[in-house]
């Protein structure tokens, strides 16, 4: 079944393994979870629900979720079996450690690793020592107004998991784009993602945006959150981009980087122009 995962990518080298393996470990966790009953809770979203289920063209890292309601004492730990059970089926042995929170927060956070580390040998790639760290974390205090559909996943069986809608998932991109901090680092992946809801004609869920940036406290709880009011935002979030650092970023997770040579500020001002929203 590993093998078969793994033989839907083209594999030339040890990076290219690495990115492939850590999908299909990715696409097993999520089957594990759906046999826990994790799904009748939680809906998947971000990069890695973006690549999987509406063709994201780069890798993605983490596992993200939200629950389908506000639940302040909801735990990931119970499903921590069901996850290393689908692995083991597989023989892949695997460890799941919860995050220790070290500050208020509604995010519940875990780690997988794969303690079998000689898993496969693959052309063009050394597969000896190779050990794949998964975080998936789950939004406990969810902001409302997303809709969610039934997916199909088909590896390594076939069953149907909750996602968002594409409108939400582009809402809830825009909103790490424009809010995030990352201090002195750049997101790279968020604009690549970005450029991607433009370029495939997504529209974009303004509502749920609205309501994500003013549960973060980003935008005052009295203002209209309106599509001006985003232009003007993400405008002033391209003038002062890091262009460089930004290529930086993303450059290991796309096969061919030449598609990142267009990137430039008028290049991402042009694509603000062809937004489009849904409604």
């Amino acid at each position: 079944m590993l093998q078969q995962m793994l033989s839907r990518y083209q594999i030339s080298n040890d990076e290219d393994y690495h990115n492939a393996l850590r999908e299909v470990m990715q696409e097993i966790t999520l089957a594990g979870l759906y046999r826990g009953g994790f799904f009748a809770h939680a809906a998947f979203y971000g990069g890695t629900a973006l690549r999987i289920f509406y063709g994201l063209d780069r890798y993605s890292e983490d596992l993200d979720f939200s629950l389908l309601r506000p639940q302040p004492d909801f735990k990931l730990e119970p499903y921590f079996k069901a996850v290393t059970d689908e692995f083991s089926a597989l023989g892949i042995s695997t460890h799941i450690t919860q995050k220790k929170k070290t500050s208020a927060s509604h995010i519940e956070s875990a780690f997988l690793k794969n303690t079998t580390t000689h898993l496969l040998l693959v052309d063009g790639a050394d597969s000896t020592g190779q050990q794949i760290k998964i975080k998936f974390e789950v939004d406990t205090n969810p902001p409302m107004g997303f809709n969610t559909t039934e997916q199909l996943l088909l590896q390594p069986f076939s069953f149907y998991l909750k996602c968002f809608c594409s409108a939400d998932l582009y809402a809830g991109k825009m909103h790490a784009l424009l809010y995030r901090n990352w201090k002195a680092r750049v997101k790279g992946r968020d604009w690549y993602d970005f450029e991607f809801y433009v370029r495939n004609g997504f529209k974009l869920n303004l509502e749920h945006l609205s309501i994500r940036a003013k549960q973060s406290g980003d935008v005052a709880a009295d203002v209209v959150f309106t599509k001006d009011l985003l232009i003007d935002t993400l405008r002033n979030k391209i003038d002062v981009l890091d262009i460089a650092n930004a290529k930086l970023d993303i450059r290991r997770f796309v096969a061919d980087d030449q598609a990142l040579e267009i990137w430039s500020k008028q290049y991402f001002l042009a694509l603000v122009e062809r937004i489009q929203f849904l409604g």
